[in-house]
């Protein structure tokens, strides 16, 4: 059976499962069962009000911190608006990740825990009826223009096609510009709004420079028509094989991975996945160069449309009424605790992603430490577009920390979910244990500590406060009760549904 049959029987047999689960739940009256998120029309109604403010969100594929000082316009929007210092994603994997951003859930909620079936993927999204609950249906609803271009759902593509001939295009987007597996920037098929459009291997074929100018142009047209318009602009880039754009591909030559404390370094008591891992061989470590290098090359195609979108907003003359939001889908480590190039640990080189945000509004220069997650960007679209925010949405709204002054009430705990090991080999997110394949675990973190639970009974805890690169796993320090409390905080969060509840759960006094 081919992938793509394989990958259709699949999702069909989700579509059962799914509709059989909720029918079952209905039945029981289950209380503990996933409230259903409201649509849009029980709490909206469509106005096109020229007053209400624009969105553009540029979301990239694996952006770490370490990437954006090399990034002159993401600079410019540190300096020019507010950044989210402890913004953490719900899991460091594309799917989980995005799937949190489309909805304000968790993925205890959106059933999305990896990028494939039978616990991830576009496959399970769209069998579960999540499309119909995103922040872009919300919004187009309420009299939006919404657009995607790039990057949807690890599964997704192009050329699929549902209850009809034309290639699919998800409820709740006006403009769709998406592409499958197009990590390698070239050689791909786009879905423009039905139509699948290839890309070959021309100059002009690099993808993020053509989202480039598909965004540009979305722009221009819809300012035109003075009606609010939400884009998002999701780049592959700098998502492995890291293939920068033919201008870059020898700029950055004498670049290295950074040698931060935790690089080639083991924490203490580290837990059995990675406990037996060796100290990088000198091959490694040259790769680890070569890697970091290629992905500040990819990069700076993505930092020159962020110019370009914003050039053109000016020249619509709709900069003023328009957010900017740039941040990335989870992070990425390169050496540090003696990992190959990767991703979906619980350390911050993972979780903590950038989050920067210029708008009408927003205080230039600021820093904001509070513990925000992707499960409220959904949210914050939607408040800043005028939209009431369904109750069944785990994330809270962050407009109130894009205003000038202080916030009082926040919450203190972020959620972090993650199902492992994800080796499947059709998977571009696939990884052997050298790059790090952690089993199945929860996490917690707060400003100043990260607490880890792993389905085998293993812990970890490192406090940050002291130990900011994680190199001391001091769990077995911890006194039990101490251990109590972390833990029912901890299965408090994992339980949560909906807005009141995840809020209440993400407040820890521990």
């Amino acid at each position: 059976m081919s992938y793509r049959a394989r990958y259709r029987w699949i999702a069909s047999v989700l579509i059962l499962i799914v509709a059989a689960s909720a029918a079952a739940c209905r039945g029981s009256g289950n209380p503990s069962a996933t409230p259903t998120r409201p649509t849009p029309s029980m709490s909206s109604t469509p106005t096109t009000s020229s007053t209400r403010p624009n969105v553009v969100f540029i979301l990239t594929d694996d952006l770490s911190w370490n990437l954006v000082q090399y990034m002159p316009q993401v600079e410019r929007m540190e300096t020019e608006g507010t950044t989210f210092t402890q913004y953490v994603v719900t899991d460091s994997l594309c799917c989980p990740s995005r799937s949190s951003i489309f909805t304000g859930n968790f993925p205890h909620d959106t059933g999305v825990f990896t990028n494939n079936a039978p616990d991830g993927g576009f496959g399970v999204f769209h069998a579960r009826g999540e499309e119909a609950h995103t922040y872009a249906s919300a919004l187009q609803h309420d009299g939006y223009v919404t657009g995607l271009m790039g990057k949807y759902l690890n599964g997704y593509q192009p050329t699929a096609t549902e209850g009809g001939s034309q290639p699919y295009v998800p409820p709740g987007w006006t403009q769709w510009d998406v592409a499958g597996n197009a990590y390698g920037e070239f050689n791909y098929d786009l879905n423009a709004n039905h139509t699948v459009v290839h890309h070959g291997h021309a100059a002009t074929d690099y993808l993020t420079d053509v989202l480039s100018g598909a965004g540009t142009a979305f722009i221009k047209s819809q300012a035109a028509t003075h009606t609010p318009f939400a884009l998002e602009i999701a780049t592959f880039a700098p998502h492995e094989p890291y293939t920068p754009a033919p201008a870059d591909t020898k700029r950055f030559a004498h670049l290295v991975a950074p040698r931060t404390p935790a690089y080639d370094i083991l924490p203490t008591a580290a837990p059995s996945w990675l406990k037996n891992e060796p100290p990088l061989a000198a091959v490694q470590q040259r790769n680890a160069d070569v890697v970091f290098r290629e992905r500040v090359q990819a990069v700076q195609a993505v930092d020159r449309m962020i110019a370009k979108v914003r050039a053109a907003l000016t020249a619509a003359g709709v900069a003023n009424d328009t957010y900017i939001v740039f941040s990335s889908d989870n992070g990425y480590h390169i050496g540090e605790y003696r990992l190959l190039p990767g991703k979906q640990t619980a350390f911050d080189t993972d979780v903590r992603v950038p989050l920067v945000v210029v708008g009408p509004g927003v205080p230039a220069g600021a820093t904001r430490d509070q513990i925000v997650q992707n499960t409220d960007l959904a949210p914050t679209f939607e408040e800043l577009a005028g939209v009431p925010v369904a109750p069944t949405v785990d994330g809270h709204s962050l407009v109130a920390l894009l205003r000038p002054g202080p916030v009082g009430d926040w919450r203190t705990a972020a959620l972090i979910e993650h199902h492992g090991p994800n080796d499947a080999p059709d998977d571009p997110d696939a990884q052997p244990m050298r790059n790090g394949a952690p089993t199945t675990y929860e996490a917690m973190r707060t400003v100043t500590y990260t607490y880890v639970e792993y389905t085998d009974g293993e812990k970890e805890y490192y406090d940050r406060a002291t130990d900011p690169n994680e190199l001391h796993n001091v769990v077995g320090t911890l006194t039990t009760d101490r251990l109590t409390a972390l833990h029912a905080a901890l299965v408090q969060l994992e339980r949560c549904h909906g807005g009141a509840a995840c809020w209440a759960a993400g407040h820890t006094t521990l």
